[in-house]
């Protein structure tokens, strides 16, 4: 080997000799390792195309649901007056008139006024309620409390279908503060009579000097005066929750129910954002790049004819029509999706919501379709699906070799390492013994020179 230098030792050799020998015979074995690195780098890059393809198949999961393309929403024609939400699945689009009389009230009962809420004692005694599960009894106890804020506390905490509490009332300066107690619940048919008191020693007379009747919401539809228990009304319109906020007699508001345009055309940007993220991934690849070493040169994948047919079967999903729909529509173009000059996708916004807002039956038919053999969304899932089969996808497949190429060079390089090692033990061994004989020659050699030598005279 050009590389070793023969001085130092006894024998003559470098003392680092095992080390350089070992340096060479390590080459394959570095080579390997680089080998292994660009395989590891390169599955990497699949794994990425992989994702890059899954999410276009995770965006479809808002698609091809039953309100995929059915979104709609409420549009009150005074809030402050009447909100609403709708359910997607079940809400019948049109416009309704909406008129709210009175809203629907709680029963409840006010007690009469006193300085304190904490301090000046009710008394002793019981509070009973007439509710429709029955009559209801709470205790109220001595102390602390017998005070409005105590009786509070316990009538809340006896969970007898009532609510109290305390407020303080400005109209009466010297007495402002009272209890009130209401039902859980609003309409005729949830009615309280309240109540009945019977207190002992208390600093002042308590008893409950005003009370009203739970009553039902009147509230006209179109015209028509119905009567509600509650203030939120469900299925009045179907598939619509109302929440009638105030009363205001005589006031028609508008209830408009119509196609959610923004979020759908929302769900479909979102699928060709997608859509064009992988293909100009791949577009990426089969473009110049420049290297370290400042070589321009194809992406690793680039040129690569698993590549070539993913992306031949991507753009031919989006050009081929769709057979066996019942829908005027066939082609992903009609709805404003096409191929540009850069060869990634453009969506038309106002062109899908004219088509929509024309045929939103036709447009929901041509993407569900069957939901499993026909239809735009069912056709890409089904080649997304193919593409990405974990048995016999193309990229599982090029995955699983690239996998099996790594595992046999980590093999190559294990057996390959237990071998240097033990060839490096063998060295060490055998240059030490060289060695000792070499250092016992030098010696011998050197006793042989001194009895040799003739003395001068």
């Amino acid at each position: 080997m050009a590389s070793i230098r023969i001085s130092g030792m006894a024998s003559g050799l470098p003392p680092d000799i095992v080390e350089q020998i070992m340096g060479a015979e390590k080459i394959p074995v570095k080579n390997l390792e680089t080998k292994k690195t660009i395989q590891e780098e390169t599955l990497k890059i699949v794994a990425d195309l992989e994702t890059k393809i899954m999410d276009i198949t995770k965006n479809l999961g808002e698609l091809t649901g039953t309100r995929g393309f059915s979104d709609t929403k409420l549009i009150s024609g005074d809030p402050n007056l009447i909100e609403g939400s709708v359910d997607p699945d079940t809400a019948v689009t049109g416009e309704y008139a909406l008129e709210v009389s009175e809203l629907a009230q709680k029963p409840g009962a006010l007690s009469n006024g006193f300085p304190d809420k904490n301090e000046t004692q009710i008394g002793v005694g019981y509070i009973r309620f007439q509710t429709p599960e029955g009559e209801k009894e709470v205790y109220i106890g001595s102390g602390g409390a017998s005070t409005l804020e105590g009786a509070v506390k316990q009538i809340n905490a006896a969970n007898v279908g009532v609510r109290a509490m305390v407020f303080e009332d400005h109209k009466d300066h010297e007495n402002p503060y009272r209890l009130m107690v209401t039902g859980l619940a609003t309409g005729t048919g949830e009615q309280i009579e309240f109540p009945s008191v019977y207190m002992l020693d208390g600093d002042q007379d308590f008893f409950f000097d005003q009370s009203r009747k739970g009553s039902n919401a009147k509230v006209k539809v179109d015209g028509f005066e119905i009567e509600l228990a509650e203030n939120v009304v469900k299925d009045l319109i179907p598939g619509v929750t109302l929440d009638l906020k105030q009363a205001a007699p005589g006031r028609e508001v508008r209830i408009t129910v119509k196609e959610d345009m923004e979020v759908i055309s929302g769900k479909i940007k979102t699928f060709v954002d997608s859509y064009n993220a992988a293909l100009g991934w791949i577009q990426g690849q089969n473009k110049l790049q420049k290297g370290q070493s400042g070589r321009e040169s194809l992406g690793p994948l680039g040129g690569d004819s698993m590549l070539r047919n993913i992306e031949n079967r991507l753009r031919r999903i989006i050009q081929s029509p769709q057979y066996g729909v019942e829908s005027p529509i066939t082609r992903v173009m009609e709805l404003g999706i096409e191929f540009n000059r850069n060869g990634t996708l453009n969506f038309s916004q106002e062109k899908f919501n004219k088509t929509l807002a024309t045929n939103p039956k036709g447009v929901a038919a041509f993407l569900r379709g069957d939901g499993f053999n026909t239809g735009f969304v069912p056709t890409l899932k089904r080649e997304i699906g193919m593409m990405t089969n974990g048995q016999f996808g193309a990229i599982a497949q090029r995955k699983k070799g690239l996998q099996d190429k790594i595992e046999t060079m980590n093999r190559q390089i294990d057996n390959k390492e237990r071998q240097l090692e033990k060839k490096e033990e063998h060295l060490r061994r055998k240059f030490s013994d060289l060695e000792t004989k070499m250092s016992k020659l030098q010696q011998q050699g050197a006793s042989l020179s001194g009895g040799m030598a003739m003395p001068k005279g």
